[in-house]
């Protein structure tokens, strides 16, 4: 392992998220206590050093990734805002957070506007090409349904969606997926699957909720996590396809050494887990981070 000199974070535990709220889990701190890593912050650009600051688009969804506790307040709080906001102590820095819409946040890296990414993004070939990745949970694919439906118990295979209605959000690896695997349908002589892509995540619950949507796919921490609130009324399939997710940057970002730097300390120093216990996405820990690894098989 590699190890840093310099102070740890608070050791305090951290209360998991299973069994409580969201919001209850937004509001225990277990990232106030971390501090700055000189060896790892001298890995950061100099202009970027002297700025003191990061300019970071994020998107803002449903929990544990980001959500917002108080919509009035449009305060953001969830996994990907603890671990970009620990990296940046690591790293002695500000965030400049501008909340996005998904599917506008990786163009906008490459136009400059940020200088990094957040939004549970998944580490896929396609994206590969254009985007570099500082890897911090492994989530993935998954699908849900409402509880009282019981036509799947599972999905193992796209064919089983056939003749379905499925709801998952714009400019996902999730609607990528779906749309580059419609004609299984027609090879297995059936009726295909109808893809509605939604901007807005909480039109896609609501679309099942009120029977407009048969199946929702996306994140597994998502929608484990949606599952276990009862006001949710939906039943998760279990895990698809595993994906590692990070922070997203435009391909060949100088930022990328520094960020993976501070992850990997955040995880030897215990920082890390107890995010990852506040959120309830333990079962999503990575031991060491990695920069633009190949997309799983």
């Amino acid at each position: 392992m590699f190890l840093l000199a310099g102070c740890g974070a608070d050791p305090a535990p951290a209360r998991p998220a299973v069994g409580a709220s969201a919001v209850e889990a937004a509001s225990h701190d277990v990232v106030s206590g971390v501090r700055k890593v000189d060896a790892v912050a001298a890995l950061l650009p100099e202009e970027v050093r002297r700025a003191g600051t990061i300019r970071l688009g994020g998107a803002v969804g449903t929990p544990p990734s980001a959500f917002y506790p108080d919509p009035a307040k449009k305060t953001p709080a969830g996994l990907d805002v603890d671990v970009a906001d620990a990296v940046a102590k690591v790293l002695g820095l500000t965030v400049q957070r501008e909340d996005a819409a998904f599917e506008t946040i990786l163009p906008a890296l490459g136009s400059g506007k940020y200088d990094v990414g957040t939004g549970n993004f998944g580490v896929t070939t396609a994206r590969l090409r254009t985007i570099d990745f500082v890897t911090y949970v492994d989530d993935g694919q998954g699908f849900a349904v409402r509880k009282d439906d019981t036509r799947l118990q599972q999905v193992t295979d796209l064919v089983q969606l056939c003749g379905l209605v499925i709801g998952t959000g714009a400019g996902t690896t999730f609607e990528t997926t779906l749309n580059a695997k419609k004609d299984v349908c027609a090879a297995a002589g059936r009726k295909p699957y109808e893809v509605r892509a939604f901007s807005d995540s909480g039109a896609v619950l609501t679309g099942l909720q009120q029977g407009r949507i048969d199946v929702v796919m996306s994140t597994i921490n998502g929608l484990r996590h949606q599952a276990a609130q009862p006001a949710a009324g939906t039943r998760f399939l279990g895990e698809f396809h595993r994906l590692d997710v990070g922070f997203a940057f435009k391909k060949g970002s100088p930022l990328t050494p520094a960020f993976q730097a501070a992850v990997n300390r955040l995880i030897e120093d215990g920082t890390y887990a107890r995010i990852l216990q506040k959120w309830g996405t333990q079962d999503s820990a990575v031991t060491t981070s990695r920069i633009s690894p190949p997309e799983h098989p």
